[in-house]
């Protein structure tokens, strides 16, 4: 059975002042990339461009955890785990803590994400 009731707000509702700071800077550095749509889950906040899902966040009581599709493997603190998802893209895990984790870096790689959202991973040859 489905729960249709998880939105937004109810993924806040509750949460700690800081963590829902991370997650409303987490949405504007997606708003600057362009258009997109959310679809909340018990779990989780999927953000989709046009072609697909492009990267998701969970609120915990401490941080913002999530995932960027990444068209290359990227190291760095913040990034918990990459793995390959498919020929052409790495899922990254990723957590921060504070809003200085979510600097023009994380930016960077969120644009990078939101264009495989549109669909720039079909149009490139794979790259390792």
């Amino acid at each position: 059975m489905v729960d249709v009731d998880w939105t937004v707000d109810r993924h806040l509702q509750d949460r700690p002042a800081e963590v829902v700071a991370l997650y409303r800077r987490f949405i504007a550095l997606a708003e600057a990339c362009g258009p997109f749509t959310l679809a909340a889950t018990k779990t989780a906040i999927t953000l989709g461009g046009a072609r697909r899902g492009f990267a998701g966040v969970g609120l915990t009581p401490r941080s913002l955890d999530g995932h960027l599709d990444l068209q290359r493997r990227v190291e760095d603190r913040r990034i918990r785990r990459s793995a390959p998802y498919t020929k052409r893209l790495f899922v990254h895990q990723f957590r921060v803590l504070r809003l200085d984790d979510l600097d023009d870096e994380f930016g960077g790689w969120l644009q990078e994400a939101y264009a495989v959202g549109q669909g720039a991973h079909l149009a490139r040859p794979a790259t390792g």
